[in-house]
C-alpha cells in the first residue's frame, strides 16, 4: 500500500476536520470549501463576524458554518473551530486559509507524519516547498519572524507564520490559544515549546493571488502584530 493511498484512506479523512477561519471571504470561500469537500467531510468555516455572505455560501458548499457575532480575530476563530472539532471527536485538525492560498492536495502530506505517530504537530513550510512565488518582501520578513522565533522560543523552523498546520487530537489542548488576533501564531509555536510537542515541518506551496494578497496581512501590519505578541508573552 503507497504512502499516498494509505493516508487518504476514508479512516483518515472521515477522522480529520478541516478548520476555516474566514472573515469576508464570500469571493472565494464557495470554491475552497467545494474543494475540500470533494475529500475530507468535515469542513468546519468560522465566519468571524463577516459583513458579507461568507457563512451564506460557505454553507450552500457544504461546510459547518459558525458563526462569531463581531469581528474577534483570526487567533478567536481558530479557537472556536478547534474546540469544535474535538467535541465532534476530530483525531486530526487541519488549519487552512479561505482566501484559495492554500492547497488541499497538500493535507495527505501535513497527515501523514500524525497518522504514523512520528509527531503531534506538522508546520507547513513555503520554503520547504516552491517558494519562488514568495513576494520579495514578504520572503525576507518571514526570515526575520524566523529568527526573532528562535530567540522568544528556542524553536528552529524554516517559516513560522504560515496557516497550513495540522494538529493531532492529543496535541491540541496543550496548545490552547488565547491571543484573538494574529499574534495567535507565534503563540502556537511558544506552546509547542514549552509542551515538548513532537513537530515537524513539511513542504507546502502558498498560491498569491491578486486577491491573496489583498486580503492577507499587510508587510506594515506585522509590526503591530509582532508587538502585540511580544507585550502578551513578556509584560501581560
Amino acid at each position: 500500500m503507497t504512502s499516498n493511498t494509505y493516508f487518504t484512506h476514508s479512516a483518515t479523512r472521515i477522522s480529520t476536520y478541516i478548520v476555516i477561519a474566514a472573515f469576508n471571504e464570500a469571493q472565494k470561500i464557495g470554491v475552497v470549501v467545494r474543494g475540500l469537500r470533494r475529500e475530507y467531510p468535515h469542513v468546519v468555516v468560522v465566519d468571524d463576524g463577516s459583513s458579507d455572505q461568507t457563512g451564506a455560501l460557505a454553507k450552500e458548499a457544504g461546510a459547518v458554518v459558525l458563526r462569531h457575532v463581531f469581528n474577534r480575530g483570526q487567533g478567536a476563530a481558530l479557537r472556536t473551530g478547534l474546540d469544535y472539532a474535538l467535541s465532534k471527536g476530530a483525531e486530526y485538525v487541519v488549519t487552512f486559509d479561505g482566501d484559495g492560498q492554500h492547497r488541499a492536495e497538500d493535507i495527505p502530506r501535513l497527515l501523514e507524519p500524525l497518522v504514523k505517530g512520528e509527531c503531534d504537530v506538522t508546520l507547513g513550510s513555503r520554503f520547504l516547498g516552491d517558494s519562488n512565488t514568495v513576494p520579495w518582501v514578504r520572503r525576507h520578513l518571514l526570515r526575520a519572524a524566523v529568527v526573532v522565533t528562535r530567540l522568544t522560543s528556542g524553536i528552529r523552523l524554516s517559516d513560522c507564520h504560515n496557516g497550513l498546520r495540522a494538529f493531532s487530537r492529543r496535541a491540541i489542548p496543550q496548545i490552547e490559544i488565547t491571543m484573538d488576533g494574529m499574534a495567535h501564531a507565534s503563540e502556537i509555536l511558544d506552546k509547542i515549546a514549552r509542551s515538548n510537542l513532537k513537530f515537524c515541518e513539511v513542504p507546502v506551496t502558498i498560491d498569491y493571488t491578486a486577491y491573496s494578497r489583498r486580503k492577507g496581512q499587510r508587510t506594515l501590519s506585522a509590526f503591530p502584530v509582532a508587538a502585540d505578541y511580544l507585550f502578551n508573552k513578556f509584560l501581560k
